[in-house]
Parts: structure tokens; C-alpha cells; sequence
């Protein structure tokens, strides 16, 4: 197995596993959220005085997530553009998906270019994060 890569660009894995691992031709990125790298925040989000989440903003946390993935796959070696396949996880599938697709087509906008994707509705992520990506990337030698 090819050693963990780790990206100094992105948010701290909140796990023991690496930002991405190279396999052959292919780049599998471990699940990626919207936490910001420099503080740990996560954008949108609004807390009550006692800590609770009070609300979270959709369109900042999936424009946070992009970035994160475009930082993991340039550490990596790889492009946007290698995208081939790509998960997403959304805590209120009801709620958030008609934002987070409309964001999905500006950052795709040919449909016949852009990854594969399969979109999941959850209950819970481990951080209070409304949105996760797991990616796999082609790599050139």
C-alpha cells in the first residue's frame, strides 16, 4: 500500500487516517468536510450560547468542502478536473440538497465532464457539519 498524503492546506483529519492515499493510478481522498484549516471552524455555522448549534448555512459549507477537496488533490499531486467519482453526505437531504446542487453545477457546468456522483442523506457526521465528500481522483504518473 502506497504511504498516506497528507495536505498542510486543509483542515486537520479529525481521525488517525491521511488526507488522501495514492493506489496505483488513483487517488482515494478520505472524507473531506468544510472545517477551515487555519481555526477548525465551520463556515455558516451559528451556536448557542451553551455551544449547541443553533443554525448552519448549506451554500458556505459546501463552498468550504470544495475548497478543502481542491487543496487535498493539489497537495497530491492532482486537479479538479481528475475528479472521476464522488460522495457526498448530507445531513438534511430535504433541506440542503437543491442548495448544494446549484453550487455542484458552477463547479461542474458540463454535465458529460463532470464525476460520478451519489448523493446520501444521514442522520449525523462526527463534527456539526451538514456536508462531507469522499472523492476518488485519477493521478498521473
Amino acid at each position: 500500500m502506497s504511504a498516506g498524503i497528507h495536505a498542510d492546506g486543509a483542515p486537520q483529519a479529525v481521525g488517525q487516517y491521511p488526507h488522501a492515499r495514492r493506489v496505483g493510478g488513483l487517488l482515494f481522498l478520505s472524507g473531506i468536510g468544510p472545517r477551515s484549516a487555519a481555526d477548525n471552524s465551520i463556515p455558516g455555522n451559528a451556536y448557542f450560547a451553551d455551544g449547541r448549534l443553533r443554525s448552519y448555512d448549506i451554500t458556505a459549507q459546501t463552498r468550504a468542502v470544495f475548497d478543502n477537496v481542491r487543496t487535498v488533490l493539489e497537495a497530491s499531486g492532482a486537479r479538479w478536473e481528475d475528479l472521476v467519482d464522488i460522495t457526498v453526505f448530507l445531513t438534511d437531504m430535504a433541506r440542503d440538497f437543491k442548495a448544494y446542487n446549484a453550487i455542484w453545477a458552477e463547479h461542474f457546468p458540463d454535465a458529460a465532464a463532470a464525476p460520478c456522483r451519489t448523493t446520501v442523506g444521514i442522520t449525523a457526521l462526527p463534527t456539526p457539519i451538514a456536508i462531507e465528500l469522499k472523492c476518488i481522483a485519477r493521478i498521473e504518473d
